[in-house]
C-alpha cells in the first residue's frame, strides 16, 4: 500500500509529492481537504505513529485560534480535533507498506523518497 494524504492548496505539500515522484510511483493520493479521513483511516495512521498526538500540527492557524496551546490535550482530543478540523493533521502523512511517515523535515522526506523507490 501507497497512499499520502496532503493538501492540494499547501505549496511546500505540492513539492514534496513532486519531489518524491509520488504520481510515477503510483502512489494513492488523497487530498484531505475535499476527501475528508475517515476515522478508520485515521486509527491505522495512528496504530504505526503510535499516538494520534504524533500526526497532530500544533502549526495550524486554529491551534492558536481556539486557545488549544493553553489546554491539557488527550489523545482522545488529538484524534478529535484532527477528524473535524484537516488542518490539526501534519501533512503529508505517507503510508508505504507498514512504514509511516509524517511531516515535512528533510529526513522524513529522504525516507519517504528511498521508501517509494523501493515499492
Amino acid at each position: 500500500m501507497k497512499k499520502i494524504y496532503h493538501l492540494s492548496t499547501c505549496d511546500t505539500t505540492q513539492q514534496i509529492l513532486k519531489e518524491v515522484k509520488a504520481v510515477e510511483k503510483k502512489a494513492d493520493l488523497q487530498d484531505i481537504k475535499t476527501e475528508k479521513i475517515t476515522p478508520a483511516q485515521l486509527d491505522a495512521m495512528k496504530k504505526l505513529a503510535g499516538s494520534y498526538e504524533a500526526l497532530f500540527s500544533r502549526r495550524a492557524l486554529k491551534y492558536t485560534s481556539m486557545g488549544l496551546k493553553d489546554k491539557q490535550l488527550t489523545e482522545k482530543d488529538y484524534r478529535q480535533l484532527i477528524l473535524d478540523e484537516y488542518t490539526f493533521l501534519k501533512r503529508p502523512v505517507a503510508i508505504v507498506g507498514d512504514q509511516i511517515f509524517i511531516g515535512n523535515s528533510k529526513a522524513v522526506v529522504g525516507a519517504l523518497k528511498e521508501a517509494l523507490s523501493k515499492k
